[in-house]
């Protein structure tokens, strides 16, 4: 029972944290709420994010910023054609020992080894380079020389594609997008958010960001958003949606077994419950609700599914097809009285 209470309160003042979080963050800030909801959604889930937008939409001052407000270490890594996997995981330089003069391999750690790492235009790089990038992310850790160097906690990557210019540029493959927690699209301000940011951009204004929390602190909320408990129906819907996808499931619906080429894996189920809890723990609950799950397909699952070429043919986006799914399969009551009917 106390154990319980004590993640109640903890549930409270991740919520209290939140809050801070973004108020810190509208000072540099405009706009861009679903995307801060689902940054820090996947950080306390323990996730990474693909932001997907065009330049300028200040992904780069947004990340920063959240680092700060969080008191992680912050790096970026420009992808260009030439990155090898070496300037990003770190290399083996020889170096002379000043009293005895023995020369000796040393790892010189790359930019990888840090809490909050954002990787700019990941698909401008060759393969070689991105998977050099997500080894990391999934093992946590890099090996060189036959040692294992484990990466600095809390880790995150944040990494950017532009959408609109794809020549000379390298696709991530679906296998690799699928390590991503969240695939997050950046869009265009509005016209009252534009004209706020002009205004506050264009002074001689520096605004300072206070730490609203730190790196243990951090941890100690991941492991709370872990005990978060799940309800049955819940866990059923997010295995409905998830299954659903799948063109050559019995149950599937008629139209994505048309307009759907591949389906979501186990890994978007797993993905669905965590961020739940995440945006549950977030807005101060103890419980997931159907509704989290709603609200978190789209980034969960848009680069988990691939639209057939019908689909594409008639100008139907993922997106599309995901709110189609959503609307269609039934949640919560219904769905429990078409289990046990």
């Amino acid at each position: 029972m106390t154990d319980q209470t004590d993640d109640i309160q903890a549930v409270e003042k991740l919520g209290q944290a939140r809050d801070a979080i973004v108020t810190e963050l509208r000072k540099t800030i405009v706009g861009m709420d679903d995307v801060i909801d689902e940054m820090m959604i996947a950080i306390f889930a323990r996730g990474h994010c693909l932001l997907v937008g065009v330049p300028g939409l200040a992904k780069t001052l947004l990340v920063s910023s959240l680092a700060q407000t969080m008191s992680l270490s912050f790096k970026r890594i420009q992808f260009t054609p030439d990155l090898m996997p070496s300037d990003i995981t770190g290399t083996e330089l020889l170096q002379e020992d000043p009293t005895t003069h023995e020369r000796r391999f040393k790892f010189q750690k790359g930019p990888v080894f840090t809490n909050l790492l954002l990787a700019d235009e990941i698909n401008r790089t060759p393969p070689k380079t991105q998977a050099a990038l997500l080894e990391a992310m999934q093992e946590k850790r890099v090996s060189s020389g036959g040692e294992e160097f484990v990466l600095d906690k809390p880790f995150f990557v944040l990494a950017t594609q532009n959408p609109i210019e794809q020549e000379g540029t390298y696709p991530l493959p679906e296998a690799q997008l699928d390590r991503f927690l969240f695939n997050v699209m950046v869009k265009y301000p509005s016209r009252d958010e534009e004209l706020d940011i002009m205004r506050s951009v264009t002074s001689d204004d520096e605004p300072v960001l206070n730490e609203v929390v730190d790196g243990p602190t951090i941890e100690e909320f991941q492991h709370v958003v872990r005990r978060i408990p799940v309800a049955d129906h819940v866990f059923e819907y997010a295995a409905a949606l998830v299954r659903a996808t799948r063109p050559d499931e019995p149950d599937a619906p008629e139209f994505v077994k048309k307009l759907m080429s591949w389906g979501a894996g186990p890994r978007a189920s797993l993905n669905l419950i965590l961020a739940g809890k995440a945006r549950a723990a977030l807005r101060g609950r103890c419980h997931v609700s159907v509704e989290d799950i709603r609200e978190l397909c789209l980034p969960v699952l848009r680069h988990r599914v691939i639209p057939s070429f019908a689909a594409r043919s008639e100008g139907m986006t993922t997106d599309d097809l995901i709110e189609k799914l959503v609307a269609e399969i039934p949640s919560d009551e219904k769905l429990l009285a078409r289990k046990t009917g």
